[in-house]
């Protein structure tokens, strides 16, 4: 069907951010098209995804499997292959395109920086790290950068943790309620392979740890601001290559963590040790690293570029989060009521 509407393709739009992103977009005014596993389009049909992409105005990926898993061997593979296979998979269908997309924006990860104590990467001045994860970032970037698409733009996301209704939050949220919302210490750890390197080029070996005390920087972003800043990245066509998504200032581990409690109404928080984060993580299905890396980014380029964020203190973005979530919870309960 024709229509006189701009047309954003979203790729893994039944996702956290892909869900508030398409719904964003089509109050923006576009005519959105999703492609995922379950949507009208899917990978398995290069036809229709060819068909998607060509005219489109603006593309999004935001597909790939969720890191908050334990990274088992498949689970490892899984989360790889479903970054790069998918962006292998637009890059064909932009490549092929009579009429390409002005503006591919990808996503990638801050993780793919080192753990960072002594200062905040930025574009320029960030030092990538070395293991799982960052091979995958690296992989992710490098399949998204490849080639010469010259009619379109391209500019990959290196987002932080972001703070909404997704699984990043809800896991740290968790954590708070059930009494382990202390400050979380990294130090040794038994040896394991879960974090070795993959892909490719693979890099590190043994699980790092470091003494952090609890100081750990933790780097984080608000959805709402996610979705503004794509569409300031829309406006401004000066802008290509990586940008990090970061409030300007990161918050630490004990501050995290004692703003979570204030906002789930826990007084108290027992401090983690690195073993007993073990225990807890692999009780939850997830994994250390998502709490226990230091990720200290800094959003140079949007700040020089004129971007300004919305929600900039933590505490507030998240009890947001917890308002809406409490809100929404005397509603399901009359949704389940009427079905039953």
């Amino acid at each position: 069907m024709s229509t006189d509407r701009p047309r954003a393709v979203v790729a893994g739009a039944g996702g956290f951010i892909g869900e508030a992103l398409a719904a964003s977009l089509r109050a923006d005014g576009y005519d959105v098209v999703e492609v995922g596993r379950t949507s009208r389009v899917s990978w398995n049909d290069p036809e229709a995804l060819h068909a998607a992409v060509d005219g489109a105005d603006l593309l999004v990926n935001l597909a790939g499997k969720s890191v908050d898993c334990r990274y088992t061997d498949a689970n490892r593979d899984a989360i790889l292959a479903s970054r790069v296979e998918t962006t292998r998979a637009l890059h064909d269908a932009v490549a092929a395109a009579s009429v390409p997309p002005k503006l591919w924006v990808n996503s990638s990860t801050a993780t793919i920086y080192r753990h960072a104590m002594d200062r905040p990467n930025t574009e320029s001045t960030g030092e990538l790290g070395a293991g799982f994860s960052v091979d995958v970032a690296k992989a992710w970037e490098r399949a998204f950068f490849a080639a010469d698409l010259p009619a379109t733009r391209r500019v990959a996301l290196r987002l932080a943790i972001v703070v909404g209704d997704g699984p990043a939050t809800r896991m740290l949220l968790t954590l708070a309620r059930t009494g382990l919302g202390g400050p979380q210490h990294d130090g040794w750890v038994p040896p394991h392979r879960r974090y070795r390197g993959i892909g490719d080029e693979p890099t590190g070996g043994r699980p790092p740890w470091y003494r952090t005390r609890g100081r750990q920087r933790f780097s984080w972003v608000h959805i709402d601001d996610v979705l503004d800043a794509i569409r300031f990245l829309v406006r401004r066509d000066d802008i290509a290559g990586v940008v990090n998504v970061a409030v300007p200032e990161a918050s630490d581990n004990r501050s995290l963590m004692r703003s979570l409690r204030s906002v789930v109404g826990m007084p108290v928080g027992i401090p983690s040790l690195r073993w007993m984060l073990e225990i807890a993580m692999w009780v939850l299905r997830t994994e250390p690293e998502l709490i226990l890396k230091s990720r200290w980014v800094a959003p140079e380029r949007l700040v020089e570029a004129g971007f300004r964020f919305s929600h900039t203190d933590l505490r507030e973005a998240l009890a947001s989060v917890e308002r809406e979530r409490r809100l929404r919870r005397p509603a399901a309960r009359r949704t389940r009521s009427a079905r039953s």
